[in-house]
C-alpha cells in the first residue's frame, strides 16, 4: 500500500509520526549547521554558536521520547513499528553525535580548523539538508526512484567522508603532528564521519520502507 494513501486515510494521531520525523531531521540539520557555523567563525564569536547545542539536543531528546510514546499508544501507524522506532532512534543519535562534535572542538581547545575539519563540516551540512528532504518524502508517499536518487546522493556524501577520513587519518600518523594533537583531531574527524554513517543509514531504512510500501 503506497504510503501517500496511507497518509491520506490514517486518523490524525498516527500521521503524527510524520510530525516527528520530520522535526526529527530539522534539529539534525540545525546541528549540522551549528558545526558548520562553529568551523567557519572566528573565535570571539565561538561559544556563542556553541549556546544552542543545549537546546538543541534536549529538543531532539523530546521529539524521540513523543515518538516513541504516540507509538505506544498507537494501534494503528502508517509503517511498521520497528521501523518508527528505528527512525527515531537514529535521527536522535544524529543530532547527540554532531553536537558532541561540536562541543570536542571547544573541550580539545583547537584553535584553529584544518582543512579537514571544513571540507568535514561542510559534508555534513549538505548531508543533513537532504536527509531532511528525504525524510519529507515518507509523508507524501514519493515515487520509489525519487527515495532512491535522495538516498543516493547522501550515500555519496558517505562516501567521499571516507575518502576524506582515510586521507586525513594517513596525514595524521605521517608524524607531522604531536601525540596529544593526534589524538584530539582524529576524536572530531571520527565523530562527523560517525554523523555521516548515521544519515547513510537513515536514507537506507527509508528506501527500504518506500519499497515496502510501493
Amino acid at each position: 500500500m503506497r504510503l501517500g494513501f496511507l497518509a491520506k486515510i490514517l486518523p490524525p494521531p498516527e500521521n503524527r509520526f510524520y510530525d516527528h520525523f520530520e522535526d526529527g531531521a530539522e534539529v539534525v540539520q540545525l546541528s549540522a549547521y551549528l558545526f558548520y557555523q562553529i568551523v567557519h567563525s572566528v573565535p570571539e564569536e565561538r561559544d556563542a554558536c556553541l549556546v544552542h547545542a543545549k537546546s538543541y539536543k534536549k529538543r531532539a531528546s523530546d521529539i524521540q521520547d513523543q515518538c516513541l510514546t504516540l507509538l505506544d499508544k498507537s494501534f494503528i501507524t502508517p509503517i511498521d513499528r520497528e521501523d518508527i522506532q528505528q527512525i527515531a532512534a537514529k535521527l536522535y543519535k544524529a543530532t547527540k553525535v554532531i553536537l558532541k562534535a561540536c562541543v570536542n572542538l571547544r573541550i580539545y581547545q583547537i584553535g584553529d580548523y584544518n582543512d579537514i575539519i571544513r571540507q568535514q563540516a561542510d559534508l555534513i551540512s549538505t548531508s543533513a539538508e537532504e536527509l531532511r528532504k528525504l525524510v519529507a518524502m515518507l509523508r507524501g508517499g514519493a515515487p520509489v526512484k525519487e527515495v532512491a536518487r535522495s538516498s543516493a546522493r547522501i550515500q555519496d556524501i558517505e562516501g567521499t567522508g571516507d575518502d576524506l577520513l582515510y586521507s586525513a587519518t594517513e596525514e595524521l600518523f605521517s608524524g607531522k603532528y604531536e601525540a596529544l594533537e593526534v589524538l584530539k583531531l582524529r576524536a572530531i574527524y571520527k565523530g562527523i564521519e560517525n554523523a555521516l554513517d548515521i544519515c547513510s543509514a537513515i536514507s537506507d531504512l527509508i528506501v527500504t520502507i518506500s519499497l515496502k510500501h510501493s
